[in-house]
């Protein structure tokens, strides 16, 4: 089974991913690094050029070459939950995990990520992390398994709480619904 981390952009996925790894002794992939390497370009050149969609094109792609692998930790991109089909992908073999941070926590965290292009045209940097996270907090929601608030926490404490958390749970156990104490099964 793979661990699937969700979450919007500054949540810490990436760095949540590494400490996870390190500690599991499993491999490591983001999958936004896949779609850069696949298509030869930064992600601001590839949606410049040819669009979002063809962006989402290339990021289900990506999800179907390592949904199907066992035994990773895979660090999906943000919007990676805007298509059903790739929630679906996902959760066949793997427990997916929302990092959920706040707008302001977020927009303190990637003010400077320059290798985003806006998602949102007119918007302040704030208003775009708003709308954008109301838009994607329920596809957040109904896709994890599990849900970890990131705000204030160093990375060391979220990736904790998620060993801690993951220590009841096979994770040998087939795909699907996974019920963990103190929360209702998804």
């Amino acid at each position: 089974m793979n661990i699937v981390l969700l979450g919007y952009r500054g949540a810490g996925k990436s760095t949540v991913g590494r400490i996870l790894a390190r500690k599991l002794r499993m491999p490591l992939v983001s999958l936004d690094a896949e779609i850069v390497r696949k298509a030869g370009k930064r992600i601001p050149e590839i949606v410049a050029e040819s669009g979002w969609e063809a962006f989402r094109d290339l990021e289900s792609s990506v999800v179907d070459c390592y949904a199907g692998k066992d035994g990773w930790i895979l660090d999906a991109g943000g919007g990676v939950v805007v298509r059903a089909s790739n929630v679906e992908r996902l959760r066949r073999r793997g427990l997916l995990i929302w990092l959920k941070v706040s707008p302001s926590a977020a927009v303190d965290r990637i003010r400077s990520d320059t290798e985003r292009p806006a998602l949102k045209e007119g918007k302040t940097f704030l208003e775009e992390v708003e709308e954008v996270l109301a838009e994607r907090t329920p596809l957040y929601a109904s896709a994890a398994h599990l849900t970890v608030e990131t705000d204030g926490r160093p990375p060391d404490a979220v990736a904790a709480e998620i060993l801690s958390r993951l220590k009841g749970l096979c994770l040998a156990r087939p795909p699907g619904p996974v019920s963990v104490p103190g929360e209702a099964p998804s």
